[in-house]
């Protein structure tokens, strides 16, 4: 597993950057991290399941894709263990199974690729992007509710920040996380995306990603005969 990821998992990802980015002791967790990071959203899928999500790359700036994301629910010890399987073929991106796993590894394993993405395309540094990421749920996300227990978390990390310059085009991209206790893995969609820099609204994004729950496959019992 990356080490960055293994960070993330334990929990850091919200502790990441606390002091640069001038946050004191007293902050109170707010509820988009609540929402994200705090909250089972295993507690409605039974082990052994797999659920399937269809992820769509979109955009002007580079040519699309669609590919598919597999997490592997199973009975560990009493708990549950994850695997994700990001991608297929070429594209796979290795991600160890999470043990005692109770938030969807689906969302970290989301922004861990994100993350390296805004590495390559702007040549920043991992640690300033994931601390936007952080302040920005911390301090500015927009939670909204979809139905009749959803949330939906959005979050423009960069467009204020003192350093938006450095990354250009890409300092207007946008995070959203639909969450949803009656999607199994709580889940519904990830999106993220970079408006278009002038034109009409009507104007496709730079780049748009989007990872959409589809289904969940269980194992059935086998029958004695």
């Amino acid at each position: 597993m990356p080490c960055a990821l293994r960070v993330l998992l334990r929990g850091a990802f919200l502790a990441v950057g606390l002091a640069s980015a001038q946050l004191s002791a007293q902050d109170r967790i707010s509820a988009a991290e609540t929402l994200l990071f705090q909250t089972d959203h295993l507690k409605n899928v039974v082990p052994p399941a797999t659920l399937s999500y269809a992820f769509r790359k979109s955009g002007s700036a580079e040519p699309g894709f669609d590919d598919t994301v597999e997490l592997r629910v199973r009975a560990v010890d009493g708990s549950k263990g994850a695997a994700v399987a990001f991608f297929t073929g070429e594209r796979k991106i290795a991600f160890s199974e999470v043990t005692r796993a109770e938030g969807n590894p689906v969302l970290l394993c989301f922004l861990e690729r994100d993350i390296r993405e805004m590495q390559r395309l702007t040549g920043g540094k991992s640690g300033y992007f994931r601390k936007a990421i952080r302040v920005a749920l911390a301090q500015s996300a927009s939670v909204a509710k979809t139905g009749l227990s959803g949330a939906q978390i959005t979050i423009t990390p960069y467009v204020k920040d003192p350093l938006k310059d450095r990354i250009g085009k890409y300092a207007s991209k946008t995070y959203v996380f639909t969450l949803s206790p009656d999607v199994p893995g709580g889940i519904s969609s990830l999106r993220t995306y970079v408006p278009p820099l002038a034109g009409a609204p009507s104007d496709p994004p730079l780049i748009e990603e989007r990872l959409s729950f589809v289904r969940v496959e269980t194992a059935r019992p086998s029958r004695r005969k």
